[in-house]
């Protein structure tokens, strides 16, 4: 047997049947979405690259998410393709402009730093598993009022500038609604990163959050393949908080 072939299989082995089941039906149910739900041609690019971009980011996304919910510091590496293609997603449509300047500016080099500090804190037993721990109360409360200031700051911003898109016809009104939700996107989208950082099991609420307001942005802007992937999210983090919590309970 190859060396190639061997890491193949270990690798397969490293997931349960119910992870493996869970990656392929998202996997599959984009696929069948992408030809039902085709993308129009939209500012100038053709709607098959736009599709494409779309089924990359929801397998990069889901393989992300079960590595994270697997306490794999490997999660971080794949994460940096997830904001090279999710930056690319932002400039192609023009719309997002608060996600893709905190994916460029936050999440990308936060998931280098991520992935050296989960390196130092490996768990006793477990090499490939990463120590994880909870969150007190009063830093909870601290962050929901930032979140709110930082929503009405950053969303009343973007909805001051002129930039339109076709992703939604003209609907000027749409348009002001996806940029108060992508500023709530991403001052939680901020606060996950730090808890992953920190490896907080509190990330998985952070991350039910920001699934179900991309969710709303995804159904105004007629993105179905990307609102399988959010019901991906939704299933795998309620996995994944499930995992974290025995872990930090035993």
């Amino acid at each position: 047997m190859s060396r190639i072939s061997a890491k193949a299989i270990k690798l397969w082995q490293f997931f349960t049947t119910y992870e493996k089941t869970w990656f392929f039906s998202i996997l599959i149910l984009a696929c069948i979405c992408a030809i039902i739900f085709p993308e129009e041609d939209m500012n100038g690019v053709r709607g098959s690259v736009i599709m494409g971009l779309y089924l990359a980011d929801t397998f990069l996304n889901i393989l992300c998410e079960l590595l994270i919910s697997k306490q794999s510091k490997w999660n971080f590496i794949v994460s940096i393709f997830v904001e090279i293609t999710e930056i690319t997603i932002c400039i192609v449509c023009a719309y997002r402009f608060a996600t893709m300047a905190s994916t460029l500016f936050f999440w990308l080099p936060i998931d280098i730093i991520s992935f050296i500090s989960w390196n130092k804190h490996p768990d006793k037993n477990r090499a490939e598993l990463t120590e994880v721990r909870k969150l007190s109360g009063l830093v909870e409360v601290l962050i929901i009022a930032g979140i709110f200031v930082w929503t009405i700051a950053v969303g009343y911003f973007l909805a001051s500038l002129e930039i339109n898109s076709e992703l939604f016809g003209g609907n000027v009104t749409l348009e002001i609604i996806v940029c108060y939700l992508d500023a709530c996107v991403t001052a939680v989208g901020i606060c996950n990163g730090v808890f992953i950082l920190l490896r907080y099991r509190e990330q998985w609420i952070a991350w039910y959050i920001s699934s179900i307001l991309e969710g709303v942005i995804n159904v105004l802007a007629g993105q179905w393949v990307l609102l399988v992937l959010k019901l991906g999210y939704l299933t795998n983090t309620t996995y994944g908080y499930i995992k974290w919590t025995k872990y930090i309970s035993r």
